[in-house]
């Protein structure tokens, strides 16, 4: 059996009357792009911290390839690549010399982290501002260069952490069209609030909530976990209202949603169809489609909907 890239057992962090992680158990194979999702204050942020040994556990166990990361935090730290929700550019070096000391921390040669550094300045649109300053550059342009910096020493265990906030879609594709060529070749940990990036990117996906861990599995498993009521799209020419207020007295409709010329009905189950079709029979429909459950539908249904602090 290949050793588990990263590895928790029961892993704890309290403090004080706050338990950040809960028993948190979790495992993430070698080569794979693994994603983690949670609300705000849901211990993710706590549970990277911990995974990059920046900070110590209360009680649990934690493997980075094998390794404590209690005994060999310097050996994992050699090991990884971080990109932290916070800029820890240096503001006194330019975007290459940012790079360049990177590079030479991990105790890269001159010639390797030279054509390491033009490739990845090309991949993220940097290279015409590599002598510039990051206090020059736009939000976004300093996320790039983050991105760049974490993945120089190409790393066998990468952490993503909200890589691409900030960036606009045309940076934020290139990054995943990256991401998907390390696939096998390195394991990535990321982690999200863009629900489509998860689901575009990642092989497992881990929902976490009050320090616990929830749900895990593949997006098709994830949403195989709902059950129960079915929606369908009604598209009609005209007289929504009409439509909404008839099909609302039926039964079998739990709810209506109006958007536009669009009906979105939740049925209590897809058997009741039959009966919506009949109702419509003369009705001016364009057309009748199922909507597919996403993976923001299985995300709200075990965390809330509530907005967190």
């Amino acid at each position: 059996m290949p050793v588990p890239a990263i590895l928790t057992k029961s892993l704890t962090k309290q403090y004080a009357n706050l338990t950040a992680l809960n028993s948190f158990d979790l495992e993430v194979a070698q080569g794979s792009i693994f994603g983690l999702l949670g609300p705000n204050g849901a211990g993710k942020t706590t549970l990277i911290r911990i995974l990059t040994t920046l900070m110590r556990q209360s009680s649990g166990e934690v493997f980075i390839d094998g390794l404590d990361i209690r005994t060999e935090g310097r050996r994992i730290r050699s090991m990884i690549g971080v990109v932290s929700q916070e800029n820890s550019l240096d503001r006194y070096l330019t975007a290459r010399e940012n790079l360049v000391l990177h590079a030479r921390l991990h105790g890269m040669d001159r010639k390797t982290y030279n054509r390491r550094i033009d490739e990845l300045l090309e991949l993220m649109g940097l290279s015409a501002r590599q002598k510039d300053f990051p206090d020059t550059f736009s939000g976004g342009m300093q996320r790039r260069l983050v991105v760049a910096r974490a993945l120089l020493h190409q790393p066998q265990l990468l952490f993503l952490d909200e890589p691409t906030t900030g960036l606009d879609p045309q940076s934020r594709r290139a990054v995943w069209d990256y991401i998907r060529s390390l696939a096998g070749s390195m394991t990535i940990f990321l982690t999200t609030h863009y629900l489509e990036e998860a689901e575009q990117l990642c092989d497992r996906i881990a929902i976490m909530d009050h320090g616990r861990l929830v749900a895990l599995g593949s997006t098709r498993e994830l949403k195989d976990r709902l059950s129960g009521a079915t929606v369908y799209e009604i598209e009609l020419e005209r007289d929504v209202d009409q439509y909404e207020t008839l099909l609302r007295s039926m039964p079998c409709v739990r709810d209506i949603g109006v958007l536009n010329n669009r009906l979105q009905v939740t049925l209590e189950c897809w058997e009741c169809l039959s009966e919506i079709v009949t109702a419509l029979n003369g009705a001016p429909v364009r057309s009748i489609s199922l909507k597919e459950r996403t993976l923001e539908d299985v995300f709200i249904s075990l965390t809330g909907a509530g907005v967190r602090e």
